[in-house]
């Protein structure tokens, strides 16, 4: 008869109080320094000399033009990336296809591209002496150094982040609720709204928020199609380059503080997404 032997588990593997302060203090001293310091100084130079001169520099009208033109080229490309990131991600998640691997891959390569890279390529493609550009010509139809162009690149750059967010919570719920859905009677299209969409929400609204802030940010690509011209192609990004350039750094810091105040808005947005999901898998446990 053999005894029993009582076992009992080992207490988890932590680091000593030394270790975590000390990996703590890394991690605030790298945030202040890279992060919170620079956030700081932008403010305090856009308010150097009053909240008078921060309001009047909202009144130029070449900056009133680029806060325009951000908002038109992100409300573009966010809802074009929205489509193409729920079909691709609904593709790659649920089916398997030749090439697939290779979809995949294109998905990813704005991550790798360079923005200047991707700017010069539209350049070549539809500038004026380019591949497309005297069929432009003749039309009148203008992409490079307008809008049109502005907007493409935006979406080439962001165009994974919708996708992204997806593919995986797609990848792992599987089949099994859509076909039953279908096996009870429901088209395509209510399946889709009824059982698909409200799985992923959370993910989706996600992805579209980092979608935006990237759009919204967005220079290297934008800087190359847009051809600087103020009032008409410049953005945020680009008319704080200009502005810095001609030593009005009060406007230039303002308009920076105001990309600064819709990333850290983008920022909560997130961080309540992300308590969200959280509190809702607490609550399925």
């Amino acid at each position: 008869m053999v005894d029993a032997v009582t076992i009992t588990a080992a207490p988890p593997v932590t680091e000593s109080p030394l270790v975590r302060r000390l990996l703590i203090g890394i991690s605030v001293l790298f945030l202040g320094a890279f992060l919170v310091g620079p956030l700081a100084v932008v403010f305090a130079v856009a308010f150097g000399q009053g909240i008078l001169a921060f309001f009047a520099s909202f009144r130029d009208p070449d900056t009133l033009s680029a806060i325009r033109l951000t908002l038109l080229a992100a409300a573009i490309a966010v809802p074009a990336n929205l489509v193409f990131g729920v079909a691709a991600a609904w593709a790659l998640g649920k089916f398997e296809f030749f090439g697939k691997s290779f979809l995949m891959a294109l998905i990813d390569l704005p991550f790798s591209v360079s923005p200047v890279v991707v700017g010069l390529t539209y350049v070549l493609l539809f500038g004026a002496q380019g591949l497309l550009g005297p069929w432009l010509t003749a039309h009148n139809v203008h992409i490079i150094f307008a809008v049109p162009g502005i907007v493409l690149a935006t979406i080439f750059v962001t165009f994974p982040f919708i996708a992204r967010e997806l593919l995986p919570l797609m990848a792992s719920q599987g089949n099994d609720e859509e076909e039953a859905a279908l096996t009870l009677g429901a088209n395509g299209w209510q399946t889709f709204m009824r059982v698909t969409v409200p799985n992923v929400k959370w993910a989706l609204l996600y992805g579209v928020i980092l979608c935006n802030a990237r759009a919204m940010g967005e220079f290297g690509a934008v800087s190359v199609v847009s051809g600087h011209i103020r009032g008409l192609t410049n953005t945020m990004p680009l008319q704080i380059e200009v502005l810095y350039n001609d030593y009005q750094f009060v406007p230039a810091f303002a308009v920076a503080s105001l990309l600064a105040l819709l990333a850290l808005a983008t920022l909560v947005i997130k961080s309540l997404v992300e308590w969200r999901v959280g509190h809702r898998k607490g609550q399925t446990a």
